[in-house]
């Protein structure tokens, strides 16, 4: 089984996906696992202030760091992680100057069996955060989110989908393509405010080769559409001009 454990300052933004279809499925059948853990859990301000001032000026507020690492300590302590150089525990941290997350990523990760992250929100995490938990800066794409949740999801889901038994046969085979061709369904001619929409031919006709060869030349330009929108996140949201961290 793989845990997945996110420090967060929202769990509940992100709860009811892991609690539906497919993840919920993969839950219920001991496949895998996914632990919130909140920082505000661990202050001891009345007012349950989470965020500081960052050093050096500039726009929003910093989560601070002890908070968010007694969180994560909280997470470890669940993986028996006594040793840093425990490869069954990978700790992420959401960041736009981190390595591109994809589909090969999401594979090799989805052998371990805990996956611990930091989803940032304000204006991000403090760096040291980083540099203490020895965490492996990724980032989902090259766009500003407001916060690391979205990431933290992401990266869930396309982890799950390689992990043995969350996948059907047929959905199994999807996970042999990173694009997958154009789909059509009843009825054969769909007719929408006046217009013609059918089906190409080619699906219709029986012909099993040249089916997987349209399939085949629809997944190559499909392809080419994914590559130039890649789906990437940055959890802090201010930093439109700079990499933080």
């Amino acid at each position: 089984m793989l845990h997945f454990h996110i420090v967060t300052l929202f769990p509940e933004s992100i709860e009811a996906y892991f609690n539906a279809s497919m993840l919920k499925r993969a839950q219920e059948d001991g496949k895998i696992k996914v632990s919130l853990y909140n920082p505000k859990d661990f202050t001891k301000d009345r007012k349950e202030r989470v965020d500081r001032r960052p050093y050096g000026g500039g726009p929003g507020m910093v989560l601070a760091p002890e908070l968010v690492l007694k969180a994560a300590e909280k997470a470890l302590s669940k993986t028996g992680k006594q040793k840093t150089k425990n490869t069954d525990v990978t700790t992420l941290f959401f960041s736009p100057s981190g390595k591109q997350f994809n589909a090969k990523m999401a594979k090799s990760l989805s052998k371990k069996k805990h996956l611990v992250m930091i989803a940032g929100h304000y204006e991000g995490v403090d760096a040291r955060v980083q540099k203490i938990l020895k965490a492996k800066p990724i980032s989902v794409g090259p766009y500003v989110l407001t916060g690391g949740e979205l990431p933290a999801a992401i990266v869930v889901d396309a982890v799950s989908r390689h992990v043995k038994g969350v996948l059907g046969d047929i959905m199994s085979l999807e996970e042999k393509r990173v694009a997958s061709p154009a789909v059509y369904t009843r009825p054969e001619v769909l007719m929408w405010k006046g217009k013609k929409y059918k089906v190409p031919d080619v699906l219709k006709s029986g012909h099993h080769a040249k089916i997987e060869e349209w399939k085949r030349g629809q997944r190559g330009t499909a392809g080419l559409t994914a590559a130039s929108a890649r789906h990437t996140v940055l959890c802090e949201p201010h930093a439109l001009s700079r990499d933080a961290a």
